[in-house]
């Protein structure tokens, strides 16, 4: 491929790199195409030089909510559900493989239509080719499972899932949940062909005519209908970031920033039992707290207050802002407020 700039005719450059390799397009082929061919010849390109701030701008521009957040030595990641549907670190936007002019890229606002767009420029300048497959895909981490995979970004004229419900196992025992992410499946084997390095920006895939159901794909569904949000996301927060958006520091909003995002490496227990205590006295404007004091084995500090209902509750949600630092608290009564005893848990 040629460097893709804004404004390239994306399809006639692929088929004339397919040519150019002696494997031509025919009835039935898939292709994926990496989501940067398509966001360069799109020119969903942002100037960078470095600045920080410039990049959180462009991604909190392409987020539609933030997942989880880890502050880092270079500012704060965080794992967002994107504009462009998938849930992954940054949104998407990146600045690898962003081609001499540098810069930020940012996914299309709606892949499947990107995809779709691709998809009939392709079939234009292909007379004999009617059935074709076309998959944009974009590289992503996974919960439970290190390392990154190739997955469908956008998806054109194919079928993205294999529903088996209803069916049998080998063994004729009835499938119940079983189905397969066909479109997934796809992209993460053209990566073994594209990789991340070597320039290779699409893979041709042959053998999967019976995925590309024919000329007219305005039936099908897209990649976003694999992206699981809503009601069946029984993810939708990180573990820390539902503790604390129970208590009004929901991940990426001011309250948050506020409090103190954790970092990737578990810090001091100071530090963490003050961002447990400024969690806990988000909703408690009377209760005021003293400076905490370290120990061998336990940090110390008081909580002041008057209005015994008022301290109460301040104490209870200490209780649970403490969960979201891996700390337990015990503490004990005392003369206008509470004495608190911060150790690390078992």
């Amino acid at each position: 491929m040629p460097e893709v700039r804004t404004g390239t005719d994306l399809a006639a450059a692929l088929v004339a790199a397919a040519g150019s390799a002696g494997l031509g397009l025919a009835d039935g082929d898939v292709l994926a195409v990496s989501s940067k061919l398509v966001s360069k010849a799109l020119g969903l390109r942002t100037p960078w030089d470095g600045d920080r701030t410039i990049r959180d701008e462009v991604v909190r521009a392409a987020t539609r909510r933030v997942v989880a957040e880890r502050a880092t030595p270079d500012g704060v990641t965080r794992v967002v559900e994107s504009a462009a549907g998938p849930v992954m670190a940054a949104a998407g936007v990146d600045a690898s493989n962003t081609g001499p002019e540098g810069g930020l890229l940012s996914l299309p606002e709606d892949p499947d239509r990107a995809a779709d767009r691709l998809r009939h420029d392709l079939l234009a300048v292909l007379p004999h080719v009617t059935r074709l497959g076309v998959v944009v895909t974009d590289t992503a981490g996974r919960p439970w499972r290190a390392g990154q995979t190739d997955l469908a970004l956008g998806l054109s004229g194919l079928v993205p899932a294999d529903d088996l419900l209803g069916g049998v196992d080998h063994d004729g025992r009835s499938l119940s949940v079983t189905s397969r992410a066909l479109a997934d499946e796809i992209a993460a084997a053209a990566d073994l062909v594209k990789g991340k390095t070597d320039g290779v920006g699409a893979a041709l895939l042959r053998g999967l005519g019976h995925l590309v159901p024919g000329p007219d794909a305005s039936g099908i569904p897209g990649a976003r209908s694999l992206v699981r949000t809503g009601p069946g996301d029984w993810f939708a927060l990180g573990h820390l970031e539902a503790v604390r958006a129970a208590l009004g520091a929901t991940p990426g909003s001011p309250e948050a920033v506020g409090v103190g995002i954790r970092p990737t490496a578990l810090d001091g227990a100071v530090d963490r039992a003050g961002r447990a205590l400024r969690l806990a006295l988000l909703d408690c404007s009377s209760v005021t707290a003293d400076d905490l004091v370290p120990h061998h084995d336990r940090v110390t500090g008081t909580l002041v207050c008057t209005d015994r209902l008022e301290l109460g509750r301040c104490l209870a949600r200490l209780e649970v802002a403490v969960v979201s630092e891996d700390l337990a608290l015990a503490w004990t009564d005392s003369p206008g407020g509470a004495g608190l005893t911060f150790r690390e848990l078992a």
